[in-house]
């Protein structure tokens, strides 16, 4: 059986002594002009999903050494059709072939056959019925629904070894109008977040953190640092930082003092470093970009283990 995802994402950022995670959030009209000369395809839809894939492989090969995880964004390939969704799962197989984990930002949320058909779907690599595709380690979900919505993916999690990061406290500007609004005297996002801690309760593994975890932006840094201390068992994804306005000392109250329990993202930040499409040798950015986040990320850790 596979590994606990807590357990394999804390061996990650042991070994590379990194926390970053990068986005792969593949605008096609940002992508550089030598990949759109590459595509290939029958028709427009083929043509850019053919370039995404492509551009997908130079980025995590350059990523790879300072990153310990990718994200993809599932609507960017979605909008492709049939192809992006090949290209997604080609950015999966891609990336966990480059000793990269895998967390679908697919921010599911539904009831019953369907939450369990959305389960299957993105952290089932076989089925019982023989069925096999490329499977994320972990994925985001959205809570909204309550615990019925949560439970097949939870399951997923015990039996393949998976992760979650539920929606907590999110980094876009509106957030606030639900999420923290004061239900019995506590914002909604302190009681997803006590349900955060009742769902992973029974999947902490050996590192001390569980495999469900939270998704907490860090463009609210208070509540950043409160959730830290309300959920010391619950890994962060902390997206927010980079194009949202959030730098990486911001992050800092997100670690545990064991330089652990959180990872951060960058999307545009990172992928889009180089310009304008026609800049040449694009790669080059991209690397420097991640390698300075990552580096960035180190301090801010340390400084939290201070």
């Amino acid at each position: 059986m596979t590994a606990p995802f807590a357990d394999r994402l804390a061996d990650a950022v042991r070994q590379k002594n990194s926390t970053l995670v990068v986005g792969l959030d593949p605008q096609i009209e940002r992508l550089p002009a030598c990949v759109h000369s590459e595509a290939q395809g029958g028709d427009a839809r083929a043509r850019a999903a053919d370039a995404i894939r492509r551009f997908n492989e130079q980025v995590i090969e350059q990523v790879a050494p300072f990153a310990v995880a990718v994200k993809p964004q599932i609507a960017f390939y979605e909008i492709l059709g049939p192809a992006g969704l090949e290209a997604y799962e080609a950015a999966v197989t891609c990336a966990q072939a480059a000793g990269l984990l895998v967390i679908g930002d697919i921010k599911r949320g539904d009831i019953g056959s369907t939450a369990a058909a959305y389960a299957r779907a993105h952290l089932c690599p076989e089925d019982s019925d023989g069925m096999t595709r490329p499977a994320a380690d972990a994925v985001t979900i959205n809570p909204y629904l309550g615990t019925d919505s949560v439970a097949p993916f939870v399951e997923a999690a015990r039996t393949q070894g998976a992760g979650l990061f539920v929606l907590v406290r999110t980094s876009n500007p509106s957030a606030s109008e639900l999420q923290d609004l004061v239900i019995e005297g506590r914002a909604l996002h302190d009681h997803v977040g006590a349900l955060v801690t009742r769902w992973g309760s029974d999947l902490i593994g050996d590192c001390g953190y569980s495999s469900v975890g939270a998704v907490v932006g860090a463009t609210a840094p208070a509540e950043l640092a409160r959730l830290r201390a309300d959920l010391p068992q619950a890994w962060f994804l902390v997206p927010g930082v980079g194009a949202q306005g959030a730098t990486a000392a911001d992050v800092a109250p997100a670690f545990g003092r064991d330089g652990l329990g959180a990872i951060v993202n960058s999307s545009r930040g990172i992928l889009y470093a180089f310009g304008a499409p026609e800049t040449a040798n694009w790669q080059i950015p991209v690397a420097d970009a991640a390698r300075q986040l990552r580096d960035q990320l180190r301090q801010a850790a340390l400084q939290a283990a201070t």
